[in-house]
């Protein structure tokens, strides 16, 4: 997100290349353009919070230094995703000449996946126009979201979430500088939860911050995500036969944690690989929930097929 909410996150933002982690194949080589002083057309692809709009706003300080706000416009596709956004604000701002001694003005378009194949053609024109005064840098969930025409015009680098080994250092750097108690579980609950995505892990931990103590309760009630603990249970209440009481028990965690039935599904899914049964019924249980999972999003009613797919964990085990 080009805008963000969260106070921390800005505060807490990499202003040097040197501040980046888990991206360091990618820094390397935008490190290597800024000191020629020479830019081709970016596209970073990967998914939310590993770090691509800062990089591009690291770039734009690299490049014009203190000043970079006149050469560098910053846009959230996802807002203003039609073609008038790259007819006017795209246009106006690639066809005039950088300001101070650089050889280029910057344009980072956020989200722009979010485009319009209308507004992606158009913006295809401007970057093979305005070449001499401006570079783009785009930047997307999912690159292949972009025309082929727009991906053959840039260097992609794709982003990969952050590691447990990455995220563990960021968080205590946060918690130290806060005056905030965290405990080792607590810091795996934000790894477990973020699941590589800095931002989110940034954003439940401000909302922690309430309390000067960050418990594992905590940041799963706040990210309305149930301990896996508590979901393992319930699928193993469910393999040893007693049905009633895990569904009960299932029933409970989702009030408890405010979890919809997609959200049930999702974390029955990744508990599965840990429970204590032959990797055959592993395999059989995962279908099951990708099963169920289609008939919830096609409006089918939760409850009853969180049942029906709690009844194959019972038939699983009883075989």
């Amino acid at each position: 997100m080009a805008e963000d909410s969260s106070i921390w996150t800005e505060k807490y933002r990499p202003k040097t290349f040197e501040d980046i982690k888990g991206q360091e194949a990618i820094v390397a080589k935008l490190k290597a353009f800024v000191k020629q002083k020479n830019l081709p057309h970016l596209l970073f692809s990967g998914p939310a919070g590993v770090g691509k709009s800062t990089i591009a706003l690291v770039i734009a300080r690299a490049f014009f230094g203190e000043y970079y706000r006149d050469n560098f416009l910053e846009l959230n596709a996802s807002d203003e995703r039609g073609i008038d956004i790259v007819r006017s604000k795209v246009k106006d701002f690639a066809r005039t000449k950088a300001i101070g001694n650089v050889p280029f003005k910057i344009i980072f378009l956020d989200e722009c996946d979010a485009l319009t194949k209308e507004a992606q053609q158009a913006l295809r024109r401007t970057m093979e126009n305005h070449t001499s005064t401006c570079r783009f840098i785009l930047a997307a969930n999912y690159s292949s979201k972009i025309i082929d025409p727009i991906q053959s015009r840039c260097a992609i680098f794709r982003f990969k979430p952050l590691t447990k080994e990455q995220l563990v250092p960021y968080i205590t750097n946060i918690a130290d500088k806060e005056k905030l108690t965290i405990s080792q579980e607590a810091k795996e609950a934000l790894v477990t939860i973020a699941e590589g995505d800095c931002r989110r892990a940034t954003n439940i931990m401000q909302s922690a911050a309430s309390e000067k103590t960050i418990t594992p309760e905590i940041v799963f009630s706040l990210a309305s995500v149930a301990e896996p603990k508590e979901v393992k249970e319930v699928l193993a209440t469910a393999l040893k036969g007693d049905f009633i009481k895990a569904r009960d028990k299932l029933l409970d965690v989702m009030l408890r944690y405010g979890l919809s039935g997609l959200d049930a599904i999702k974390q029955i899914q990744s508990e599965i690989w840990n429970l204590e049964v032959d990797g055959r019924k592993k395999v059989m249980l995962i279908d099951k929930c990708g099963e169920t999972e289609f008939r919830l999003v096609e409006g089918a009613d939760e409850f009853i097929q969180l049942e029906a797919l709690l009844a194959q964990f019972v038939l699983a085990g009883s075989q």
